[in-house]
């Protein structure tokens, strides 16, 4: 009994110590650091010439930056960029001060010619007028011919979007059925991003992975069911909108926007032969399941793109690659990224003929479809 109790006191004093040294340290603000002594590999380039499929380059004044963002290109050995801000109707994202499909195109080639691709965005704010699906259909065969080579979907559609009417504008609305045949037709891809990470979808408590993340952006957190749908129905929209156009090609962002099941993501593979996904801003949830996640490129690698969802950062393109080049272990992935989960992540160790593939080769592969805009 007093060996109990002098354990307890002694755990007491301990407690009451740590608090002592470090104050009132609240969780948001832990940042323990690995005490692992283990091999960490510097991969300055690439194995192979790489195509980031995934970012955002005139977002937030980004176009002013366009010199910045091919010199970290360069030093990372990004051969092109894809930026998925040129908008149909900028007026439409508001505060995001987004360009145009025109001023992106223009900046594009005038500072970086043959270097960044840009992507199409439609204007949903109007979709209630009939002739929606012709006039923006129009809007991106134009683009198209002054060299946009494909589309940006958005995560608001499927899950904050709504009509005249008030209502959820789904996915797989037959209003933006002309639109998705006519992206089929110019043989574009369709970077499509609806949903988000699992724990965004349910109760910001304490069995919350992202617990901090969403403490610090409670925006994007949608589990209240009055308010937002199931990630499971907009995931049911999306795949539905892929069988119903198997002649458009599209890309899952963030693998598909399921990177917790991978297995499901390859069911999604098997299922649409039209369907690729990328890497994107997903590191984080992949190399924290390196076995499951290697098998996944080995089977699928025709069907996986390179990608980073973060403005041209040298830091972060060699943390890309170390994770999928090396074998290191537990390592710090947020170099040039916020934090997306208390772990750190392994690397996969990828073969050379599946690397060149997600680097690159798929990249060409969807872009060799090019069909072009009817003069």
């Amino acid at each position: 009994m007093r060996s109990t109790i002098a354990l307890c006191a002694c755990l007491l004093f301990t407690a009451a110590a740590v608090r002592a040294a470090d104050g009132d340290l609240r969780l948001l603000d832990w940042r323990p650091k690995s005490q692992l002594v283990v091999k960490e590999t510097e991969v300055l380039r690439p194995r192979f010439p790489v195509i980031d499929i995934h970012n955002h380059l005139g977002m937030e004044g980004g176009l002013a930056k366009t010199a910045q963002y091919v010199a970290a290109m360069d030093s990372a050995g990004i051969i092109q960029c894809v930026s998925l801000d040129g908008l149909s109707n900028p007026a439409a994202f508001g505060e995001l001060s987004m360009p145009s499909w025109r001023e992106h195109l223009e900046n594009a080639k005038k500072l970086a010619p043959g270097r960044i691709i840009v992507f199409f965005s439609p204007d949903f704010s109007y979709i209630d007028d009939p002739q929606w699906g012709a006039r923006e259909s129009a809007q991106l065969t134009e683009a198209v011919r002054a060299g946009a080579r494909g589309v940006k979907i958005f995560k608001t559609l499927g899950l904050t979007l709504r009509d005249k009417s008030g209502k959820l504008i789904p996915v797989d609305d037959p209003r933006i059925d002309p639109f998705w045949d006519t992206c089929g037709k110019l043989g574009i891809p369709v970077m499509i991003h609806v949903s988000d990470p699992k724990a965004f979808f349910t109760p910001v408590d304490k069995y919350n992975e992202r617990y901090d993340e969403l403490g610090e952006h409670p925006d994007w957190a949608f589990g209240d069911t009055t308010k937002y749908p199931s990630k499971w129905e907009i995931l049911a929209q999306r795949n539905r909108m892929f069988a119903k156009h198997p002649g458009t090609i599209y890309i899952g962002a963030h693998m598909g926007t399921l990177p917790e099941e991978l297995h499901q993501v390859g069911m999604w593979l098997d299922a649409y032969p039209n369907l690729y996904v990328d890497i994107d801003a997903r590191i984080a949830e992949l190399g924290r399941q390196p076995y499951t996640a290697r098998r996944f490129m080995l089977r699928y690698a025709d069907r996986v793109m390179f990608g980073t969802d973060s403005p041209p950062h040298v830091g972060l393109y060699r943390t890309y690659f170390r994770f999928l080049e090396t074998d290191d272990e537990c390592f710090d992935y947020s170099a040039g990224l916020f934090n997306q989960g208390r772990w750190g992540i392994y690397g996969l160790f990828l073969p050379d003929e599946v690397l060149e593939k997600i680097y690159n080769a798929n990249a060409r592969k969807i872009f060799a479809q090019f069909k072009g805009a009817p003069k």
